[in-house]
C-alpha cells in the first residue's frame, strides 16, 4: 500500500484555514519572594487587627527606645526635693532649666567634652588609616596567608570584649619593642580602637565588589597601589567609609570602660568617665548629674538622626544584587 500526498491547491485558491491554536495556559507561580507569614486574603479579611498589632508593636517599641531619653531629660529639669521623692512625677511639677547651665558650669563639661571630641577625632583618623590599608591589603593585594590573617580577626570577634582589657592593659602600660607608658595619653584610646576586626570585614567586603579591571587598567597607565588606592578605590568606596567613620566616632564617644583604666589623670579624662566621677564624689547634686548625661548623649543622637540613611545605604552599598 503506497501512501500518496494530498493534491496542491490550485492557484490563486486560498489557503486552508490552520487549526485554531489552544490558548496557552498560565502557570500560576508562586514564587518565594513574594510568600508571607501571612497571606494576602488573611490580610484583608483580619486588616483591622493586623493594623491594631502594627500599631501596638510601635507604641511598645517607641516606648522602650524613647522613654529613657525621656526621664533622662526631664529629670534635670525637676527640683532635688521632687527628684528624691519615693513616687516618682513623670511629669515635672516644677520646671528649671538653668540646671543644664549650673551643670555646665560646675561639672567643667566644657572641659572634658572637648577632650572627647580630641579623642574621636584623633581615633577617627588613625582607624581609618588602618582599617582602609589592612581592607585594601586583603581586598586587592592578596597576600600570602591573607584568608588565615582574616579568619584570626574574624574569630576575634567571638571574644567577649571583657577578656581582651587585661592583655590590651599590659600591652598600653609597657608598650612592646619601645617599652613606653601610654598611660594618660591619647594613644592609649587610639591603638586599641584602630585594631577593628569588624570594621576592616565591612571594608574588605566592599573593596571586593570593586572591579580589578579598574585597577588593571589604571595599573597599565603608570599608577602603583597607593595611586590605585587614593584615586580610585577610594572615591568609589565613599559611603562605607562614612558608614564605618560613624561606627568609630560613636564607639569613641560612648566608651566608658577601657577610658576608665587608661585615662587615670582626671585632667585627661572623656565625658562619660568624668560624669561618673564626679557622681561618685557626691560633690554633685543628682539633677545636675543627669543634665550632664543629657548633654553628653545630645551629639550622638544627632549624629545618628542625620546620618541613619547613610548608615543603611552604606551597608548595603557592597551586597550582591541577585
Amino acid at each position: 500500500m503506497t501512501l500518496t500526498a494530498p493534491p496542491a491547491p490550485p492557484v490563486g485558491a486560498p489557503a486552508p484555514a490552520s487549526a485554531p491554536s489552544r490558548p496557552r495556559r498560565r502557570l500560576a507561580t508562586s514564587g518565594t519572594a513574594g510568600r508571607t507569614l501571612i497571606s494576602a486574603v488573611d490580610l484583608q479579611r483580619h486588616r483591622r487587627l493586623y493594623l491594631a498589632l502594627l500599631g501596638l508593636t510601635l507604641v511598645v517599641f517607641t516606648l522602650v527606645f524613647l522613654f529613657p531619653l525621656y526621664w533622662m531629660v526631664t529629670s534635670a529639669v525637676k527640683s532635688p526635693v521632687e527628684y528624691a521623692r519615693s513616687t516618682p512625677t513623670f511629669i515635672p511639677q516644677s520646671w528649671h532649666p538653668e540646671t543644664y547651665a549650673t551643670a555646665w558650669t560646675n561639672m567643667r563639661i566644657a572641659k572634658y567634652f572637648t577632650n572627647t571630641v580630641l579623642y574621636a577625632t584623633g581615633g577617627w583618623l588613625i582607624s581609618l588609616l588602618v582599617d582602609v590599608g589592612v581592607a585594601y591589603a586583603l581586598s586587592k593585594l592578596k597576600p600570602m596567608f591573607g584568608r588565615i590573617v582574616l579568619g584570626a580577626m574574624l574569630a576575634s570577634l567571638m571574644l567577649p570584649a571583657a577578656a581582651l582589657l587585661v592583655p590590651a592593659y599590659k600591652t598600653v602600660v609597657d608598650l612592646p619593642l619601645l617599652h613606653v607608658n601610654l598611660l594618660n595619653t591619647p594613644w592609649a584610646l587610639w591603638l586599641p580602637a584602630a585594631a577593628n576586626a569588624f570594621n576592616v570585614y565591612v571594608l574588605k567586603r566592599f573593596f571586593d565588589q570593586i572591579p580589578d579591571d579598574l585597577l588593571d587598567a589604571a595599573s597599565i597607565d603608570g599608577a602603583g597601589r597607593l595611586r590605585q588606592l587614593w584615586s580610585i578605590v577610594l572615591p568609589l568606596s565613599r559611603p562605607v567609609l562614612g558608614v564605618t567613620s560613624i561606627f568609630i566616632i560613636v564607639a569613641m564617644w560612648k566608651d566608658f570602660l577601657w577610658p576608665l583604666l587608661v585615662l587615670q589623670d582626671p585632667e585627661s579624662q572623656t565625658l562619660s568617665v568624668a560624669l561618673a566621677r564626679l557622681a561618685n564624689t557626691s560633690q554633685v547634686p543628682p539633677t545636675e548629674f543627669m543634665a550632664g548625661l543629657a548633654i553628653a548623649s545630645l551629639p550622638m543622637i544627632v549624629v545618628f538622626l542625620i546620618f541613619q540613611r547613610s548608615i543603611i545605604g552604606g551597608l548595603s552599598a557592597g551586597s550582591l544584587k541577585g
